[in-house]
């Protein structure tokens, strides 16, 4: 019996008209001969030669097999959102508004979408002026436009280290040089920060922007403390530098105290704002915004103009109706209970499946957890295994630019449930295991004790609680530089006791 689709899976679609078995016309060559590739390539822009692919994006048509776990994308799990409420409101919007959903928007966006993304960012504490609000195809045409309005090639973006991964093909697809500074359990160093900028400044180079995603960091899982985020905002003050804020998970929180968000520290000033309501309602109405003081909002919405025109009148419309209803924060909420029993289960079962020389985050909210194993494994090459049987993830190297992160993956525990967590995580396991024991054979060398051993129990594994303040930095170590690739890709998260 076929499984069925989770989200993201891809529909199949039967041609049933007449003309699809109706050839026409002539069909393109292979274009696999060297002079075919030749012709092409004289064509292309300079800036393609730096673009990237998006490792999400290129699992996607493996992921979206019903076969494959996967723990790779940042899915969250729309099969909790009701679907009598969908019907509802799609059905009212086609009796009272379907003229108006099927038409062209305004650029900025609907004032009534502007008043929806204020409450979301009212529950946070901010109060941006509705002018200084865009309204964009998804949280990654924020971060696209953005980049687009600021960076010339060879200017400087500073994020973290390891970052979001989709946001660095964009970086690339302008051309920056983007400088990476490491993260711990408290986020960001701004204390590296700082030096970084000044070794900048006696280059006589000063970073267009510093990006950072504050609030249960993708891919990381970490959150910046509330004195480095004051700290950066101060620093961003000094400096009159500009802060990129992406906070599509700061309401999914399952522990801890909330903390403020950049924005609401600055007031709007230094703070580029980016949001999404892929995370809080759904990733298909590719719906997110952008905060921007009115100069440089100015020259986003003429970025926009450019791109796309407008965004979907008809997923705004859907919006609009849904929060009408006066439910949102309840989802919310709802999301949250059911997020916290994955990241649990996910959690025991890396410490009943992984080696004990690995270390993970356990992060108090949104989607993801980082984990890193030994260093003479590479998540890359670990990936291609694990794809065979059916599971995947993201390898870490997608979240730098320097090489770095090869040794760690990042971990979706929002997109399936209970059960296929631990069976995903115990594929990835014995993946794990097999070079374990493939590199002692190789080495002679002796190596922990692989999950599963009899006498080794789940409580008796290491992990990395970014919650946790008791015990000494991994980055401590002696001989241990962060900062060099070749000693592998090391986070100086701390070790639960």
């Amino acid at each position: 019996m076929r499984k069925p689709n989770r989200p993201g899976a891809a529909a199949s679609i039967r041609h049933t008209s007449p003309m699809a078995d109706t050839p026409t016309g002539h069909r393109r060559r292979a274009h696999t001969r060297t002079r075919d590739i030749e012709r092409y390539a004289g064509l292309f822009a300079e800036r393609t030669g730096v673009m990237r692919s998006s490792a999400m994006r290129d699992l996607m048509a493996i992921t979206a097999r019903p076969e494959v776990i996967s723990l790779a994308g940042g899915l969250p799990d729309t099969s909790t959102f009701p679907p009598q409420t969908f019907a509802a409101q799609m059905t009212r919007i086609a009796q009272t508004s379907a003229a108006e959903a099927l038409q062209y928007g305004p650029t900025e966006g609907f004032e009534e979408t502007v008043d929806c993304i204020l409450q979301v960012m009212g529950a946070e504490g901010m109060l941006p002026d509705p002018e200084d609000v865009i309204v964009t195809t998804g949280g990654q045409q924020a971060i696209d436009l953005v980049t687009k309005t600021l960076i010339d090639p060879g200017d400087v973006v500073v994020c973290e280290a390891p970052t979001y991964p989709g946001a660095v093909p964009v970086f690339c697809s302008y051309q920056a040089e983007v400088v990476q500074i490491e993260c711990d359990e408290d986020g960001m160093r701004i204390d590296l920060l700082d030096e970084t900028l000044a070794g900048l400044d006696s280059e006589g180079r000063r970073p267009k922007f510093v990006y950072s995603v504050p609030s249960f960091q993708n891919p990381a899982g970490v959150s910046m403390s509330i004195e480095r985020r004051t700290r950066l905002v101060e620093l961003a003050r000094r400096r009159e530098m500009l802060v990129v804020e992406d906070n599509p998970y700061g309401l999914l929180r399952f522990g801890g105290e909330p903390l403020p968000p950049l924005y609401q520290l600055d007031g709007g000033d230094f703070v580029i704002y980016v949001g999404t309501f892929s995370k809080i309602l759904s990733p298909g109405i590719r719906l997110g915004w952008a905060v921007a003081p009115p100069p440089v909002m100015e020259k986003i919405v003429l970025g926009k103009q450019a791109s796309d025109l407008c965004t979907s009148t008809l997923t705004q419309y859907f919006v609009r109706e849904y929060f009408a209803e006066g439910n949102w924060r309840q989802y919310v909420e709802s999301l949250c209970a059911i997020y916290r029993k994955r990241r649990d289960t996910m959690v025991e079962a890396l410490a009943e499946h992984f080696p004990p020389e690995a270390t993970w985050t356990d992060p108090e909210g949104g989607l993801f957890i980082w984990a890193t194993l030994p260093d003479y494994i590479d998540t890359g090459d670990l990936l291609a295994r694990a794809l065979r049987d059916d599971v995947a993830f993201v390898p870490g190297q997608a979240a730098y630019v320097d090489g770095r992160g090869a040794s760690s993956m990042r971990l979706n525990f929002s997109g399936v449930d209970e059960e296929e967590i631990r069976e995903g995580v115990r594929r990835i396991g014995n993946v794990i295991r097999e070079q374990v024991d493939l590199y002692a054979t190789l080495t002679g060398e002796a190596v922990g004790a692989s999950p599963g051993t009899p006498g080794r129990e789940a409580e008796d594994v290491p992990a990395v609680d970014a919650r946790s303040d008791s015990s000494a930095s991994i980055s401590d170590s002696p001989g241990t530089n962060p900062n060099d690739p070749s000693q592998g890709d090391v986070l100086p998260f701390r070790k639960a006791q």
